[in-house]
């Protein structure tokens, strides 16, 4: 890419989805799963997004605001009262939810306009104070996490790979209601098409603004002309760090404005009709309960696929009728010209069609012949081509002669028990075909294909795939990832299946995204990872030195993120540098919007305090990000965990210290937490060994390397909670000596949630009830917004799921009383029968524990020492 662009910096990486091997068939667990229903949130106290500190707010060394403690959370009757920890969990562990402190800028408070103060006419005045201590934040949901809140000025050191330096990006991240501009367009430098910003100095007497990014003056046709610095800061993009500007008139051609009731984008599902009866069972349950869901205005269709396409009419009444296709070829122009002009309504509002809709699941029936499952003809690419016909030809609405676009990006959900292996995309039924190879190679094309044209008519294809039949992971990956969307495993199509059918509806979405990221002069972007594209924009001729990097977003969803590495290009000499991201989609709604988010840095000459500024749970995502990024196959995977640990020495050759008379050397411990975060990577379900399959594996990667802050961090390092005596909660370390046997414990995983009830406890019968109910809700409200929505697991020290809970928690058994003690002081309380009734209910793993893993890599960890 880099060759073709010279503006594009080398070693950009969009959206890259892991390749797999050959798939081989396996079993995926069959398990029951709970899925979390709506219910108050577990997280930090809020702040406005558009709140100036008080002085008196205490601030730390780095600019950090201090937190208050959790406040307690009531739940429903029955299970005890959550609340916050009720002891400190031992260093680095926090007893806090682990989201870190949002990104800080520098306030917009004016200073007091020294004496004699100028009109300004031919003085520029410096918009913000210099003082960096004097911050503003936004609200605890920020669009921008970066690694480190400094900068340090010697290239050699800040550039070190091992560390790197970057951000997390949400672009579709939704903050609490902010300074919008309503019909405003935003004032851009005609040198570099940076957008001003509270950073920016201002020529009050003539209004000219000076570009942070290039130092260029340009003119504001009168906008910022103001008497006082005071009057500026009325003007939101002068006042705050983020800003909306909004554009509700449309310049779309063809674009006819239409009411609410209408905005609703229509969401097609593409049922597998190849299902056994005890699938089909759950698949319809799962259907039944999604359109009950629905808004009453939502637009639907049903197409099912099997060696034919049916396409469902939804105009007659109460009774299951559909009109056949070929499922072995794609669709001719004629055929479809006939479906969508025909006499059948194939998409209508769910309040006048959801009698038929339910008529139509309840008449699906089960597979009836003898083939395996892998074997059976499925269709699949013939039905995403007919739902995307559907979706752009008539509606029902075309009766009054309405001719509409829909408001935000359709949907297509194809609910899938098996592979595509009959008609367009397909590939054959059995490895051992002559021409497998060139067949699959040819369905990947065919694939990705039709994602881009998905992408193009404005429609996202999400794939949930459930069963135990493999589904051939890589072929189906492309239209998936293509379009914006995204692939899903799961057990089965019961209650997980369904929560994340209604969640990929409903979660908000916007539609031609694109990203341009801005650095000063200092600073450069190396790589981008996430779900987008290079963009071939026009900018680059309306801004002569237009240097940004700009990536078209498949998507614009507050569920995803772009991990954002940059590097500096020389030894820095400014006081600060400047970041700048511009947002530019439109909404459900149709109003174009352009986000602008700047952030300003201190520059630093000391080492120490720009390690003391490193925020090591970005830092550690970062990390795993661009390392999961080489993980394409199995092998892959294996070559990445020893990078891991180069990674781990290298980072302590730099930064760290040589221990006296001893080989070893010390972690610094201002990085604390990444090496264990680090550690939970190499061994846990994206690198390690403990989900069974690479199609899984290779699915999980996707979802992780497109996935917000708070879901990234989850997937790589599990969080651990332990139930106590009054309804309590107390955050540990995820290390095995948590399994106390009269405790429960909740895992949460990202993906995967799992309740573990100690032998002790469950054998008290009223004790373990509360103390599940009281689990369970927990892990609902962790999880309420999720997506992908994780299964939850409950069961009982011991049994046999019980393995899925133990060989997610680092082994900390073998290590010596002290280093045991050091991360968990919990111990210090027990008996000494205790402690040996805890070390007999050890199931002993070959694999080391992290205090060992460190000290084969000669490295002695900060809180060890």
């Amino acid at each position: 890419m880099a060759d073709q662009n010279p503006n594009f910096p080398p070693g950009f990486s969009v959206g890259i989805t892991p390749s797999t091997p050959e798939p081989t068939q396996s079993r995926r667990p069959d398990t029951k799963l709970s899925p979390p229903p709506f219910t108050p949130r577990f997280a930090p106290p809020t702040t406005q997004s558009n709140q100036i500190l008080s002085p008196h707010v205490p601030l730390s060394s780095n600019g950090v605001r201090t937190v208050s403690p959790l406040p307690h959370l009531s739940t429903p009757p029955g299970p005890p009262v959550f609340s916050s920890p009720v002891q400190p969990a031992a260093v680095p562990f926090r007893t806090s939810p682990v989201t870190p402190q949002p990104v800080a800028f520098a306030a917009a408070a004016p200073a007091t306009p020294p004496s004699g103060y100028s009109d300004g006419a031919n003085e520029v005045q410096q918009q913000v104070p210099s003082n960096a201590e004097d911050m503003v934040f936004l609200s605890d949901a920020p669009n921008v996490l970066l690694s480190a809140r400094k900068v340090l000025k010697q290239k050699k050191l800040m550039n070190v790979p091992s560390l790197g330096f970057g951000a997390l990006v949400s672009p579709g991240r939704e903050v609490l209601q902010g300074p919008q501009i309503i019909q405003q367009d935003p004032q851009r430098c005609q040198n570099c098409g940076a957008y001003a910003n509270l950073y920016c100095n201002i020529l009050l007497g003539s209004g000219q603004w000076q570009c942070v990014i290039c130092r260029n003056l340009n003119g504001s046709e009168g906008r910022y002309i103001a008497p006082t610095k005071e009057d500026l800061l009325n003007l939101p993009e002068l006042a705050f760090p983020m800003v909306d500007f909004v554009q509700t008139g449309n310049r779309r051609p063809g674009f006819i404005p239409v009411s609410d009731s209408r905005m609703s984008a229509p969401i097609v599902l593409v049922v597998d009709d190849c299902l056994d009866e005890p699938h089909l069972q759950h698949l319809q349950s799962s259907l039944h309960a999604f359109v009950d869901s629905l808004p009453p205005t939502t637009r639907i269709g049903v197409i099912s696929y099997g060696k034919m396409v049916s396409v469902y009419d939804l105009s007659e009444g109460s009774i299951a009728s559909a009109d056949l296709l070929p499922g072995s070829v794609s669709p001719s122009q004629e055929s479809l010209k006939q479906l969508v002009y025909g006499a059948g309504i194939y998409l209508s509002p769910i309040h006048a069609s959801l009698p038929v809709v339910h008529s139509i699941f309840s008449s699906l029936r089960p597979y009836n012949s003898n083939l395996p499952e892998a074997s059976r003809d499925r269709c699949m690419g013939a039905a995403v081509e007919v739902a995307l016909a559907i979706i752009q030809g008539p509606s029902a609405e075309m009766s009054q002669g309405v001719v509409k676009k829909p408001g935000g990006s359709s949907r297509i959900i194809v609910c899938a028990g098996g592979p595509n292996t009959y008609g367009p995309g397909s590939v054959p039924h059995s490895f051992s075909h002559p021409n497998y190879p060139h067949m699959e190679k040819t369905a990947l094309k065919w694939m990705e294909h039709m994602g881009r044209e998905a992408y193009k008519r404005n429609t996202q294809i999400d794939i949930l795939c459930a069963g135990t039949c493999p589904v051939r992971v890589p072929v189906l990956q492309p239209l998936a990832k293509a379009s914006g969307g995204i692939l899903i495993l799961h057990d089965d199509f019961g209650e997980a299946f369904g929560v994340n059918l209604q969640r990929a509806s409903t979660r908000a979405a916007g539609s031609h995204g694109l990203m341009e990221i801005r650095c000063s002069d200092d600073v450069t972007v190396s790589q981008v990872i996430g779900p987008g594209e290079e963009a071939h924009t026009d900018n680059h001729e309306a801004f002569k030195n237009d240097n940004s990097v700009s990536i078209q977003m498949l998507s614009v969803e507050e569920t995803q993120s772009f991990a954002v590495s940059m590097e500096t290009r020389g030894n820095i000499k400014t006081d600060f540098v400047y970041l700048q991201f511009g947002i530019l989609f439109s909404n459900l709604y149709q109003a174009d919007i352009t986000r602008v988010i700047t952030v300003r840095l201190p520059t630093v000459d000391s080492v120490s305090a720009y390690l003391d500024s490193v925020q090591d749970e970005v830092a550690a995502v970062l990390i795993a990000k661009r390392s999961l990024l080489r993980a394409k196959t199995g092998p892959d995977a294996i070559d990445v965990r020893t990078t891991i640990d180069e990674r781990i020495k290298d980072i302590t050759s730099r930064f760290g210290s040589q221990m006296p008379n001893s080989k070893l050397y010390q972690f610094p411990k201002e990085l604390s937490h990444i090496p264990e975060i680090l550690f939970h990577l190499r061994r846990g379900p994206l690198l390690g060994s403990i989900v069974g399959h690479e199609d899984e594996r290779s699915v999980l990667r996707d979802i992780f390397l497109n996935a917000s802050f708070d879901l990234s961090l989850r997937m790589v390092a599990p969080r651990c909670l332990m139930h106590r005596e009054g309804g309590t909660f107390e955050e540990l370390p995820a290390h095995d000596l948590a399994m106390q046997s009269d405790a429960a414990v909740v895992l949460d995983h990202g993906t995967d949630v799992f309740i573990w009830l100690g032998a002790e406890l469950a054998a008290q019968e009223g004790k373990s009830a509360a103390a599940l109910a009281a689990c369970r809700t927990l892990a609902e409200e962790l999880t309420e917004m999720r997506f992908p929505a994780p299964r939850i697991l409950a069961f009982k020290e011991g049994s046999s799921q019980a393995r899925y809970f133990v060989s997610r928690l680092i082994p900390a058994h073998k290590d010596p009383p002290y280093e045991q003690e050091a991360r968990f002081p919990q111990l210090r309380t027990l008996s000494a029968e205790q402690r040996a009734k805890l070390k007999s209910s050890f199931i002993h793993f070959d694999e080391p524990s992290f205090c060992e893993w460190m000290r084969s890599l000669k490295v002695l960890a900060p809180e060890a020492s």
